[in-house]
């Protein structure tokens, strides 16, 4: 049986919005966990676990979009019970994209509003080589190099040797996404965030997913890497005045 899909179960607190956040690859709730006290009382953060790491490390993680997509959507709609909106970071962007057009393909009323942060638009080619096929030592000095992973972690083979598997798995996912037959189907507010300096998703390429919505759209660009918001005030801030003032349409 799959564990839960929220790290921990939503409360029954008076907070006007529920934010399904969808972490990078190799990511999981922790990286919201500062999130919860910032945005409170107005939004109710909810991490979204996914198979293979946390309370769910037992589980085999998803390579391939459509399956993972399936699952998601069957384990978070009981939680779609209150004004909702998803925000995803890096890979979490598609995933959270994906699990809001099969919501709405499904005649579910889906999201308020997506916020996507750290990734090139779906519908945009890659211009890196992949890397989830390289060798341990080799994938290992990439995820250094991307600054997701400090260096000191990877001479620790017993730490890399257990989180390794669910890395390169993700990134296997992120490599062979294409978007899903069906065009963009979105209706709600949309928006972007972007460092100035990612190496992984310029400005330019995370403005593209303006096209994903015949719905509004505003992008913000902050300073920094592809890890521009971690522990960033500043950022959690413009997340929630972009969710919480208005809640008009949804996707």
């Amino acid at each position: 049986m799959p564990g839960s899909w929220i790290s921990s179960a939503p409360s029954g607190t008076g907070a006007r919005l529920r934010l399904f956040c969808f972490a990078h690859a190799g990511g999981g709730s922790a990286f919201f966990r500062p999130w919860r006290a910032a945005m409170a009382p107005d939004i109710e953060v909810c991490p979204v676990v996914l198979p293979g790491r946390e309370s769910r490390i037992r589980e085999s993680p998803h390579t391939r979009m459509a399956p993972l997509i399936d699952e998601l959507v069957t384990g978070l709609r009981p939680h779609l019970v209150r004004p909702y909106a998803f925000f995803g970071h890096s890979l979490g962007s598609v995933v959270a994209y994906e699990t809001a057009r099969a919501l709405r393909h499904l005649g579910d009323p889906g999201p308020e509003a997506l916020a996507v942060s750290g990734r090139r638009a779906p519908h945009a080619p890659s211009r890196r080589p992949p890397v989830s096929h390289l060798g341990d030592e080799d994938f290992m000095a990439e995820m250094v190099r991307l600054g997701g992973t400090p260096a000191e972690v990877v001479g620790q083979q017993e730490m890399v040797r257990f989180f390794l598997p669910v890395l390169r798995a993700d990134f296997e996912l992120n490599e062979t996404y294409l978007p899903q037959p069906g065009g963009p189907g979105l209706t709600c507010p949309v928006h972007a965030f972007s460092g100035d300096h990612d190496p992984l998703a310029t400005p330019q390429e995370v403005a593209g997913w303006r096209d994903v919505t015949s719905g509004h759209f505003r992008m913000r660009v902050f300073p920094g890497g592809h890890f521009y918001l971690k522990d960033s005030a500043e950022f959690a801030a413009a997340v929630q005045a972009g969710l919480v003032p208005a809640r008009t349409t949804h996707c």
